[in-house]
C-alpha cells in the first residue's frame, strides 16, 4: 500500500535530536517576514507624514507600500517553493535571507514613495523562498506525531513577531527616522544565516515539480491589475471609473486565463486538481479568508490609535500587546482543542470570535475607554491562533512529506493574497466611505487641494495645519468620518469573517475517533489522511 500522507525517511538521529532548536532558528527567519509588516504598521502614519520627518505618502501609496511586498511575496511563494524542493530548502531559504536584507537596507534610504514601493517589492522576492523554506524543513525534522505541536509553535512564532514588531517599531520611531523600522532588519537577517549555515540540514523532493514561469507571471499580472483597480476605485471613491472597471476587468480575465493554463499544464504553479477536495479548499480558503479581514482591520486601527486617539507609535505598539499575546498563549494549544472537539467546531468557534471582534470596531468612538480596545484586541488573537494552527495542520498533512514545500507556498501564497486583497478591498471601503463623509466639510479648503485633502485623515489633517488657525475647524469633522468609514469598513471585515465561518462549518472534518492503539495523535488527524487530493482512495502499488 503507498505510504500514508507526510510520511517519508527519518531523519538522522543527530538532527532528530536537535530538532528543537533548529525550530528555534527557523522562527527566526519566519520572525524578519512577519515583523516587517508588523513594524510597518505602526510606521504607516509617519510615512505618510510631509518630509522631513516622513515621505508624505498618501494612502492609496501606502497600500502600494504594503501590496507590493504581499503580491510579490504571493505570486512567487509556489515557484520558490518548488525551487526549494528541487535545489534544496536551506539553499534557498539562505538566499531569499540576504535577499530581504538587502531589500530591508534599500527600502530604509528610500527617497520617495516610489521607491519604497519598489524597494518593497524586493523584499517581497526575498521573504516569498523564506517563508515556505521553514515551514518544508520543519515538516522534514519532525515525525508526523510531533508535527501538530510544533506547527502550534511555528505559529506562536507569527504571534511573537506580532508582539515584538509594533513595540519595536514605536522605540525606533520615537528615537530615529522612519527608515530605522526597515533597517532593524540587517542584524537579525545576519543571525539567522549564521545559525542556519550551523544548525540547519538540508533536504529537498527527489523527484520535484518544474519551474511554472508562465503561470508566474500569470498571477502576478492578474493580481497586480486587480488590486490596482481596487486602490485606484477608493482613492476615487468611484467604482464605475473606466480606468477602475478596466483595470479590475483585466485583473480578473488574467487570473481566469491563469487558472485555465494551470489546469493544462504538466507542470503547474498550483495544482488545481488539489481544489477537487473540499476539505482541502476549506482549509485555504479560510486562511485567505482571515487574512483578507484581519490585515485589513490592522490598517485602519494604527490610524484608529493615533490619529484620532493621539496615542505614540511606541504606544500603539503597546495597545496590540492583547493580540499577539492571545496568539502566543493559545497557538500552540490550539491541538489541544482540536484533539477535544475536532477541527470543524474549533474553527467554526475561532472564525465567530473574529467575526465578532471586528464587528465590535463597529461600537469604538473617540472616548471609548481603551481597556475595550485592548479585549477586543485579545480575542481576535484567540480566535486567529484556533485558525490557523488547525488549518495548518490540515494542509500540511495532506501532502506527503516530500512536498512539503509545495503545502507550505500553498497554504501562504492564499494567506498573502488574502492580506493584500483585504488591505486593497477594506482600504478602499475605508477611502470611499471617508471621503463621502468629509467632502462636504473641505470647503473651507481652496479648491484644488480638495480633492487630495479628502483622501484620508492624515492628509486632512496635514490640509488643516497648512492652513493655519482656521483649518483647526476641520479637525473634528476628520475624526467624526474616520470613526464613520472605521465602522462600515469592521462590519465588512466581520461580514467576510461569517462566510469563513459557514465555510469551515460545512467542509472541515468533525471529530473523529482513535483508531486502536494510536492514541491523541491519530484523533488529531484530518479524515481525509486515507485519500489523496482529489477525494479518491489510493491504488495499491502493483
Amino acid at each position: 500500500m503507498t505510504a500514508p500522507a507526510a510520511s517519508g525517511p527519518r531523519m538522522t538521529d543527530a538532527v532528530h535530536r536537535r530538532r528543537w532548536v533548529i525550530l528555534g532558528v527557523l522562527m527566526l527567519s519566519l520572525l524578519i517576514v512577519v515583523l516587517d509588516n508588523s513594524i510597518l504598521n505602526v510606521a504607516v502614519k509617519t510615512i505618510s507624514t510631509p518630509a522631513p520627518t516622513g515621505l508624505g505618502a498618501t494612502q492609496s501609496e501606502l497600500e502600494w507600500a504594503i501590496n507590493a511586498y504581499t503580491l510579490v511575496f504571493a505570486g512567487l511563494l509556489f515557484s520558490a517553493g518548488l525551487l526549494g524542493d528541487r535545489l534544496g530548502r536551506k539553499k534557498v531559504l539562505l538566499g531569499g535571507l540576504v535577499m530581504f536584507g538587502a531589500g530591508s537596507a534599500l527600502a530604509a534610504f528610500s527617497g520617495s514613495p516610489g521607491e519604497l514601493i519598489v524597494f518593497r517589492a524586493v523584499m517581497g522576492l526575498g521573504a516569498a523562498f523564506v517563508m515556505p523554506a521553514t515551514l518544508a524543513v520543519l515538516m522534514n525534522v519532525f515525525e508526523r506525531d510531533e508535527q501538530p505541536k510544533a506547527i502550534g509553535i511555528w505559529a506562536g512564532g507569527v504571534g511573537l513577531a506580532i508582539a515584538i514588531g509594533p513595540i519595536t517599531g514605536g522605540v525606533l520611531l520615537d528615537h530615529f527616522w522612519w527608515g530605522s523600522v526597515f533597517l532593524v532588519n540587517v542584524p537579525i537577517v545576519l543571525l539567522a544565516v549564521g545559525l542556519m549555515l550551523w544548525l540547519v540540514p538540508d533536504s529537498r523532493d527527489p523527484h520535484p515539480g518544474r519551474v511554472d514561469p508562465v503561470g508566474v507571471v500569470l498571477s502576478v499580472v492578474g493580481l497586480v491589475l486587480l488590486v490596482y483597480g481596487i486602490i485606484r476605485g477608493g482613492q476615487l471613491a468611484d467604482f464605475t471609473d473606466p480606468v477602475v472597471l478596466a483595470a479590475a476587468g483585466a485583473g480578473l480575465a488574467v487570473l481566469v486565463a491563469f487558472v485555465l493554463f494551470e489546469k493544462r499544464s504538466d507542470h503547474p504553479s498550483i495544482d488545481v486538481g488539489y481544489f477537487r477536495n473540499k476539505v482541502f479548499s476549506a482549509a485555504i480558503s479560510v486562511i485567505a479568508l482571515v487574512f483578507f479581514a484581519l490585515m485589513g482591520v490592522t490598517f485602519f486601527a494604527v490610524f484608529y490609535t493615533q490619529s484620532v486617539r493621539g496615542y505614540s507609535p511606541f504606544e500603539t505598539g503597546l495597545l496590540m500587546l492583547p493580540l499577539a499575546a492571545a496568539q502566543m498563549i493559545f497557538a500552540p494549544r490550539a491541538r489541544l482543542v482540536v484533539d477535544r472537539f475536532g477541527h470543524k467546531a474549533t474553527t467554526t468557534g475561532g472564525m465567530l470570535v473574529i467575526a465578532a471582534t471586528l464587528a465590535a470596531f463597529a461600537t469604538l468612538e473617540a472616548d471609548t475607554p481603551i481597556w475595550i480596545l485592548e479585549v477586543v484586541f485579545f480575542l481576535m488573537g484567540t480566535g486567529m491562533a484556533h485558525i490557523m494552527t488547525p488549518t495548518s495542520v490540515v494542509i500540511m498533512q495532506t501532502l506527503p512529506r516530500e512536498k512539503a514545500g509545495s503545502a507550505s507556498a500553498l497554504s501562504n501564497t492564499f494567506r498573502q493574497v488574502g492580506g493584500a486583497l483585504g488591505i486593497a478591498v477594506l482600504g478602499s471601503v475605508l477611502s470611499t466611505a471617508y471621503r463621502t463623509s468629509v467632502q462636504d466639510d473641505l470647503t473651507v479648503l481652496p479648491a484644488a487641494a480638495r480633492h487630495s485633502a479628502g483622501e484620508s485623515i492624515e492628509a486632512t489633517l496635514a490640509a488643516a495645519a497648512r492652513l493655519g488657525p482656521e483649518g483647526r475647524a476641520l479637525v473634528t469633522p476628520a475624526n467624526d468620518a474616520f470613526l464613520h468609514a472605521m465602522h462600515v469598513t469592521a462590519l465588512s471585515g466581520a461580514g467576510v469573517a461569517l462566510v469563513g465561518a459557514v465555510v469551515v462549518a460545512l467542509y472541515l472534518p468533525g471529530r473523529t475517533a482513535a483508531p486502536a492503539g494510536e492514541g491523541r495523535a491519530a484523533a488529531a488527524r484530518p479524515s481525509f489522511s486515507g485519500e489523496n487530493l482529489s477525494g479518491q482512495r489510493r491504488k495499491e502499488a502493483p
